[in-house]
């Protein structure tokens, strides 16, 4: 999956098949708000353009926008893969939570 960013925010893509076209919607927000394009060029175009055109929507009907993810996460786990966690942070020489997103990060682009 590829992803675009605007604005501060990000956006999901797909190809469909049947129609030969892309598809985005923006991630980590509650409303929808998608978008399609026949070319790279095309899709980047109609995202900026969606986004752009979902906050005037929103500022036109007086409702705050939707934020995208704002990078704060609580995390609950068992106390022995806190303590774990913890460890290898200090061998490798970072803080818990700096060690957490690199592992999050390699992760998720796995």
């Amino acid at each position: 999956m590829n992803t675009l960013l605007y604005k501060g925010y990000s956006a999901y893509i797909e190809f469909d098949e049947g129609d030969r076209i892309f598809v985005g919607h923006l991630a980590g927000i509650r409303d929808i708000v998608g978008f399609h394009g026949s070319s790279v060029d095309e899709l980047e175009a109609a995202f900026h353009e969606s986004v752009d055109d979902y906050l005037a929507h929103c500022a036109k009907l007086g409702l705050p926008a939707n934020k995208p993810f704002s990078g704060r996460m609580l995390l609950r786990v068992p106390p022995e893969v806190h303590a774990q966690a913890s460890f290898a942070a200090k061998v490798a020489g970072l803080s818990l939570n700096q060690w957490a997103a690199n592992a999050l990060a390699q992760a998720s682009h796995a």
